[in-house]
């Protein structure tokens, strides 16, 4: 298949909001390709790479913009899927040149729309809304198949691609036959927000209860005798930097299990660390255990010793994490009643944490999905920023100011201090205004972002902060979100950087 397709095919599932849009897209290019080629475009259509990290950044995509383009569309699939797999190999002496000749092949045989689809491609900013839900249901039309088999059989392997290839392969006959495997990582059960504690007990109680909502690092453990597995939220291997960790499953009465849980740093007192401690941690090997260890903290049982436990009842599985991890777990209290539910969030927010989860007793596990069974009530912060400069979006909002540069103001007097950037909460008719009106305040742009006179002051939802050296704050927004703007503010009026560095405690 030609590369030019999978462009049209992605500026086709760009260009619309449906998602039956994106999917019939979707599916019809996955029809189209041999099946040597489906893996390849279920990541590409993903925004994501087969190879993972490449070891091409901004600095030599940028480079690229001086080769010439071509005229004919000549490249195919597996043509460019052989030179990213080429560069993913490439290390030592002589790399950084032999990435540069690689590079400049590609693009030299590359038309200019897919020039810039690799560019997005390759960088990771191909947004374009074709998310896990629509990619399966587009396999599942591709292949003739009900979405809910699709569903369950990505549920298994964690893994859209490959699915794919399974679907493609096999049928409905090959994902029939999918079952749990200890040592292969399952897509996580997600939660659903709640807006408050009255409204999550009131959906699901009073057969409930209620976890401390740890701010960890989620994790995912498979234990197969001896030999003990750990894999992230997005299901890639940590277990070589966990050590620690696997120790103590290790010590678990069991042959078999599966766990689900969060691990994280507490200070002396048994208080949460913040955040980005752990996720410091999380992320590097060969640290002093004694000084920074991290602790495993399990609140459900996906198997135990051969039997699979996703389809049984929450209640069967708490059981069954009592019986395997009684000191390693998250305690799951039942409430006496909704005033009861309100009491143990106060305690939870009380002791460190940031929320609690309300779960139904007789919920399932929805691995893959957000289920209702699950919802999570979090406080929220809101504080007023002043907006330094907006990005030109891409797939749905392209042509339009999207992702905002949000600045604290310096009560000493000098310039806005940058905390963050977002693009959540801003509706068509926020983008459009803000797209015109931004123009206003320009006091200069690149090719990707639009700076700003900073005197517009937009109201902010958000989880918390965290520390950061990417912001010269030392500070970063957690998921961050627009609520509204505030013309009744002056940049004078909007919140200092003492302020926002206060959500951090």
């Amino acid at each position: 298949m030609k590369l030019i397709r999978v462009v049209e095919a992605s500026a086709a599932v760009s260009a619309t909001s449906s998602r039956v849009a994106k999917r019939a897209a979707i599916a019809e290019i996955l029809s189209a390709a041999d099946e040597s080629e489906t893996a390849i475009l279920v990541h590409w259509l993903s925004g994501e790479l087969p190879q993972g990290r490449i070891g091409v950044g901004w600095r030599s995509l940028l480079a690229q913009r001086e080769v010439g383009s071509a005229d004919i569309a000549s490249l195919t699939v597996a043509d460019v899927d052989a030179h990213f797999t080429t560069l993913a190999g490439l290390s030592g002496s002589g790399s950084s040149s032999a990435r540069v000749s690689l590079l400049g092949e590609i693009f030299g045989a590359a038309t200019e729309p897919e020039q810039q689809f690799l560019v997005r491609l390759i960088s990771g900013e191909l947004r374009q809304g074709a998310l896990a839900g629509v990619m399966a249901d587009a396999i599942a039309a591709a292949t003739n198949l009900d979405a809910p088999t699709v569903r369950r059989a990505v549920m298994l392997t964690g893994s859209l691609a490959q699915t794919a290839v399974l679907a493609r392969s096999g049928g409905a006959e090959a994902l029939g036959e999918l079952r749990i495997e200890v040592g292969r990582p399952l897509s996580p059960m997600l939660a659903s927000p709640a807006e408050s504690m009255e409204a999550a007990y009131g959906d699901l109680g009073p057969d409930v209860v209620i976890d401390y909502k740890y701010d960890g690092a989620r994790i995912q453990v498979h234990r197969d005798g001896d030999q003990v597995r750990i894999f992230t939220r997005t299901l890639n291997e940590v277990t070589e930097r966990l050590a620690d960790i696997v120790a103590v499953v290790r010590e678990f009465d069991c042959k078999t299990v599966i766990l689900d849980g969060e691990t994280l740093m507490l200070d002396e007192s048994g208080r949460p660390r913040p955040f980005q401690e752990t996720m410091s941690r999380f992320g590097s090997s060969g640290v002093d255990a004694e000084q920074k260890v991290l602790r495993p903290y399990f609140f459900d049982c996906l198997h135990l010793d051969g039997v699979d436990l996703i389809d049984k009842p929450l209640a069967e599985r708490l059981e069954m994490l009592e019986r395997v991890a009684p000191h390693h777990r998250i305690p799951s209290v039942r409430p006496a009643d909704a005033q009861d539910a309100q009491r143990i969030n106060g305690a939870a927010l009380e002791a460190g944490h940031e929320g609690v989860m309300v779960k139904a007793l007789d919920g399932i596990y929805a691995a893959g999905r957000r289920g209702k069974t699950w919802q999570k009530v979090k406080p929220t912060h809101t504080i007023d920023l002043i907006v330094l400069a907006a990005e030109w979006g891409s797939g749905r909002r392209r042509g339009w100011l999207s992702n905002l540069h949000l600045g604290a103001r310096d009560p000493n007097g000098g310039a806005p201090i940058m905390v963050g950037k977002t693009f959540k909460g801003l509706t068509d008719e926020l983008l459009r205004w803000q797209t015109t009106e931004f123009l206003r305040y320009e006091t200069s742009r690149d090719e990707y972002t639009v700076y700003l006179s900073p005197v517009l002051v937009v109201e902010i939802e958000l989880d918390g902060v965290q520390g950061s050296s990417r912001y010269p704050g030392g500070v970063a927004l957690r998921f961050a979100r627009v609520v509204r703007y505030r013309p009744d503010k002056t940049a004078e009026q909007a919140d200092t950087i003492d302020t926002v560095r206060e959500l951090r405690k």
